[in-house]
């Protein structure tokens, strides 16, 4: 069950598991422009964040720009529900190598990986790593959104 603040929400859609392929899906980046992240080659880390501008997200991201430091191989891309203005101004206060992107548009991406709350619209915070060739090699639906993913689990799965 994911809670929000400690009460709990509903996820709409289907949540992945790890073993299945990526979804495809379509974002737009902080200039607007559609980008559909599966089109990239290389291992990936997708991060679904409610916004960029809470303290808890703002962590996350940093965390992950310093633990991606130096792997070329390893893609760091992030979807909230955010304006594209909103990602722009963070990743201006934020220099590093981590996409943010925004699902506001179609929410493509929250429809394909169940990660759409009801109750408010944001995204859960998620984790979804996948494998040269889109397959899922670990997925974490945080119990509560507020809190950090883990880290360490996710790293492995990566191979970092």
């Amino acid at each position: 069950m994911t809670t929000f603040l400690g009460n709990p929400v509903t996820l709409e859609g289907t949540q992945l598991k790890a073993g299945e392929q990526m979804p495809d899906f379509e974002v737009v980046t902080t200039d607007m422009h559609p980008f559909r992240p599966m089109e990239e080659k290389g291992k990936k880390i997708i991060l679904a964040v409610p916004s960029v501008d809470t303290g808890v997200c703002s962590l996350e991201l940093a965390k992950f720009m310093e633990y991606v430091k130096g792997y070329d191989d390893v893609q760091v891309i992030s979807v909230s529900m955010d304006l594209p203005f909103a990602l722009e101004r963070w990743c201006q206060a934020h220099q590093g190598n981590v996409l943010t992107t925004s699902d506001f548009k179609e929410h493509d991406f929250a429809k394909k990986t169940g990660t759409r709350m009801s109750e408010n619209g944001l995204l859960a915070r998620s984790v979804f790593v996948t494998d040269e060739d889109g397959k899922l090699t670990y997925v974490e639906y945080v119990d509560e959104v507020g809190h950090e993913p883990h880290y360490d689990q996710v790293l492995k799965a990566v191979g970092i």
